[in-house]
This record gives structure tokens, sequence and C-alpha cells, in this order.
């Protein structure tokens, strides 16, 4: 319970913000480890904040991204930039925190670091990844499909990647197995670039709820 009060506090200081997943294991070298870069350069400027993590891969990639916005915006004296930001998972020795995060706070408990993860942005975006970024995305579509959190944009970067999954839902879970209804298909949507991404999170409404949260602390 401690550790969802501190989290909720920790959230409650950025009500604008957009949450990265996405492959721990991608070099910074990788295209998807770049466009996330880019994407996190884009948001500081813009004033939202990003969420990762905070450890390597996409993760490294979209604080670092933040930082270079950060970075940019004071040279260009843009007023109200977003911040670079790491929800870290305390483990003995797989996960560190990466270099580029600005303001953290750690959980013992994976699922209350991923309710945190899950739960607070006007945005989350999806680049390839493994089953990790996969159990995440599955439950992020699942809370909009629900209706237990607003339609937020869910946004899957890399249509090399999410197309043939893309095809499974439509040909496997509605056509075949009618699992899932039509309008499930529309709950999230498949880009290609950091800057399509970024045209859908600047047309994200705000969460106001979790703004409200600070009034209150």
């Amino acid at each position: 319970m401690a550790e969802f009060v501190d989290g909720w506090n920790f959230l409650a200081d950025f009500p604008k913000t957009v949450t990265f997943f996405g492959s721990a294991r991608f070099p910074e070298d990788n295209h998807w480890s770049k466009e996330a870069r880019k994407l996190g350069k884009m948001c500081t400027k813009a004033g939202i904040s990003v969420i990762t993590g905070g450890g390597p891969g996409i993760m490294e990639a979209g604080n670092r991204g933040a930082v270079d916005g950060l970075e940019e915006a004071k040279l260009e004296d843009i007023e109200n930039p977003g911040d670079s930001l790491g929800l870290n998972i305390k483990l003995p020795f797989e996960q560190r925190i990466n270099p580029y995060v600005e303001k953290a706070v750690a959980f013992h408990y994976f699922f209350v670091r991923k309710v945190m993860l899950a739960y607070a942005a006007k945005a989350y975006i999806y680049f390839p990844g493994g089953f990790g970024t996969m159990d995440e995305w599955s439950e992020m579509v699942t809370l909009v499909q629900t209706h237990k959190i607003p339609h937020i944009p869910i946004v899957m970067i890399g249509r090399e990647f999410w197309e043939p999954f893309n095809h499974f839902i439509k040909s496997i879970m509605f056509d075949k197995l009618k699992a899932i209804d039509a309008d499930d298909m529309n709950l999230y949507t498949i880009v290609d670039s950091a800057a399509e991404a970024f045209e859908i999170i600047k047309k994200a409404p705000d969460r106001h709820e979790f703004a409200e949260l600070k009034e209150h602390k």
C-alpha cells in the first residue's frame, strides 16, 4: 500500500505524461531506439514528460531523448518543458536505472510499478519488444476495452513488427473466432515513425483526474 501511495504522489507532480514501452535489449544504434530517442525529445520540448521503466534499451532511449529535449528547451527559452521520468524496479542484479532518468521512484513489487506505468499517461507508446511489451500492450487494450480507463491513444510504432500481430487479431481473433468486437480493433493505432506518433500525442487530451491529485496532496 505504501508503494501505491508513493507512486501516486510522484505522478501527481506531472500532469502531462506519455509512457514508453519496448524492448530492454535494443542497443542505442537500433532503429527503434533511435526513433524512441526522437520521440522523447519531441515530447519534452512540447511540455510532455516521458515516463519509462527506467531501464536500458527503449527505456533508456526514451529518457535520453527526453533529456535532449530539455537541453534544447533551455537553449531556445521554451517555458515549462516536460521531464525525464523513471519508474524503476528493485532487482538484485538484473536491471539498472539508466543515466538519463532525471526524476525517479523505485518499486519492490512488479504489479505496483505496472499500475503506475499503465494508468496516468495521456498516451501509451509501444515500440517493438518481447513478452513484457506484449503483456503491457494487452493489459492496456483490455483496460480501455472494458472502460476501466478512458479511450487513451495506444500507439504501436513499427509496422514491420506490429502488422503481423494485427493480422492475427483481425483474421483469427475477430473473423474466425469472434473473440473480440469490430470496434475493439479501433482501440489502437499502428504507425511507423516517431513523427507520426507525436502527431497523435499532441491531440490527446490531458488526464485532468490525475492533475487533481496534486491539489489534494
